[in-house]
């Protein structure tokens, strides 16, 4: 026998998953994780057996349920491991958040305003909170529009992000090592939290330029043993323990932009390449892109004032932030915006054994 799941299969940005109404799921977080882990087919290299696509962006699930006060909704994220019986709830996402509203609308969990819907959402994973704006025209989520973004193809209907703190939200700090720069094993690195944890690092000091293709870092295997090794080091430095099992840090090379953005960049998250770039993870490192010290504001092209909107480049295209800057210490970030899309793919029930919920060996 097989338990039925209603579940809602969805693309936030260049990320896609299954999203879940939390009361949906079993409320013990194994049992909850064990479900996860069946409902997206790992662990295995293919994912053949569940909704997953055997690449860290369409292994993600989304867990929604009703907020309080002045929160609307509480949103979960899970970055399910392919190869590995894993599921890790530590990082946010920023992609997948793109579709948090539009799948509470779609599900039933609130009302949609009958032109424009804007929703103060708390990420759980970082505890970090943000308004997100979709576009309901007659009460109803509009999927199609003009905007666009790198990494998806076509046009789809806007959907605006404001994140208003998260300055330090896994780490503690914006700089967790209290440093803007740092060495380790002899590389200069940032270590930086605006929302997402991520080292970076001129690619230059790694010895490749910072403008490969994803396949060519991804082939280049003592590039990766030795992001890796840094890493590892980072993760304490950062707050972060032991990193070894963990998704955070991302690490992330710079170099100077060359397709007429701020800065240029190429992510690991953590093992392989990205192909684009992730949402917080494009915030954090326009961050360092406009603070002076660090090791992304030696090669970033920005201009003055006191808001500024920072292209960050990555191996598909680019990723657009909005920076708001502190007016009583200018080279601190007061808060940030971008745009996203998503999308609803399908929605019905998953299924799982009966077992896997039961928790039966």
């Amino acid at each position: 026998m097989q338990r039925p799941i209603p579940c809602w299969f969805m693309r936030g940005g260049t990320s896609r998953g299954p999203f879940f109404r939390a009361s949906d799921l079993p409320a013990d977080i194994v049992a909850r994780d064990r479900v996860l882990l069946a409902v997206m087919g790992s662990p295995d290299a293919r994912q053949i057996d569940g909704l997953g696509g055997a690449e860290p962006l369409t292994s993600k699930v989304g867990i929604v349920k009703p907020g309080s006060g002045d929160i609307d909704l509480e949103f979960l994220f899970a970055q399910v491991s392919i190869r590995e019986a894993r599921v890790d709830t530590t990082p946010n996402c920023g992609n997948m958040l793109a579709a948090v509203v539009p799948f509470a609308i779609e599900s039933g969990m609130v009302k949609a305003g009958e032109a424009v819907t804007t929703l103060r959402v708390l990420t759980l994973n970082t505890d970090t909170l943000c308004d997100v704006e979709v576009q309901t025209p007659e009460g109803r989520v509009e999927y199609a529009g003009d905007a666009r973004i790198d990494g998806v193809p076509g046009a789809a209907s806007p959907i605006n992000i404001t994140f208003l703190d998260t300055a330090g939200s896994v780490c503690g700090a914006l700089f967790p090592t209290g440093n803007h720069l740092d060495r380790i094993e002899g590389v200069a690195v940032t270590c930086i939290d605006n929302g997402m944890p991520v080292v970076i690092m001129l690619a230059a000091d790694l010895g490749v330029t910072g403008y490969e293709t994803r396949d060519e870092l991804n082939a280049n295997d003592a590039l990766k043993k030795r992001i890796e090794s840094i890493r590892l080091a980072a993760g304490p430095l950062m707050k972060l323990g032991d990193v070894a099992k963990k998704v955070v840090p991302k690490m992330c090379l710079v170099a100077a932009p060359r397709a007429g953005g701020h800065i240029s960049t190429r992510t690991f998250i953590p093992h392989d390449c990205h192909s684009a770039v992730g949402v917080l993870g494009a915030v954090t490192v326009a961050t360092a892109a406009v603070t002076s010290g660090t090791v992304a504001r030696r090669v970033a092209r920005v201009a003055p004032g006191p808001n500024k909107v920072i292209s960050v480049e990555h191996p598909s295209g680019e990723f657009t932030v909005a920076l708001e800057m502190n007016a009583h210490h200018p080279d601190e970030v007061a808060r940030a915006s971008l745009l996203r899309t998503a999308r609803l793919i399908m929605r019905g029930e998953v299924f799982v054994p009966d077992g896997i919920w039961a928790g039966e060996s």
